[in-house]
């Protein structure tokens, strides 16, 4: 019988603070949201290893250093809304529910959106809305965001969604290359996007998100 609690403090402490993530409010919502109601059944033996977990058609549970380090370089305001793009089975959006003012989170499987939407509303994360719908679409009618967060690789992003950030608004997404990978962290100006890479990180890459392949003769 596995001792979740024990297990998620565990991974605080062996994951999350070593990565230098010092901000209270995340160390406090890790240790709080039980990370494996949030993953598929057979999989929650492996909730808290240090790994990403995969899900059905792309998504992706992002390893808790590199969710946590992310959150970090946010730094998420009680009185903020973010956008969470990819939230698979809720864990993101319910560690960034006690984060944030609200937090609406796009995931495009129905039937992974129906379960995060149960899960999230059993564990009385109430200011968490799942919206159904493309990944690379966002939720432009609950905007515009202070934060957006993409939970998993990019290639490309999108005009689309990151026009749904304020300006002066923050961005944070994982830029695929190859076998590389770097999380940066964009700011919006009247201008476009400003972007700092922040650490390196690599994920699966999200539907949408893949950059078009080109042919050369």
């Amino acid at each position: 019988m596995i001792d979740y609690q024990a297990a998620r403090i565990a991974m605080v402490d062996g994951q999350v603070r070593p990565s230098d993530v010092t901000l209270y409010p995340i160390i406090d919502a890790m240790l709080h949201v039980p990370r494996e109601v949030y993953v598929p059944d057979e999989m929650r033996p492996l909730a808290y290893v240090g790994k990403h977990i995969t899900l059905e058609d792309g998504g992706v549970v992002l390893a808790p250093r590199v969710l946590a380090k992310m959150l970090e370089s946010l730094n998420i305001k009680s009185n903020e809304l973010v956008l969470d793009i990819g939230v698979g089975l809720g864990y993101s959006a319910a560690v960034i529910a006690r984060l944030a003012e609200a937090v609406i989170a796009v995931e495009e499987n129905p039937a992974q959106a129906a379960i995060a939407e149960t899960t999230l509303s059993e564990q009385s994360a109430d200011n968490a809305v799942v919206h159904v719908g493309p990944l690379v679409d966002g939720a432009a009618k609950h905007g515009p965001y202070d934060v957006i967060i993409v939970e998993g690789g990019v290639q490309v992003l999108p005009d689309s969604l990151t026009s749904q950030l304020k300006i002066g608004g923050r961005i944070a997404a994982i830029f695929v290359d190859g076998p590389n990978g770097q999380c940066r962290i964009g700011v919006r100006t009247a201008s476009g996007i400003s972007w700092d890479a922040v650490f390196d990180a690599t994920a699966p890459i999200l539907p949408g998100f893949a950059a078009e392949k080109t042919f050369s003769f």
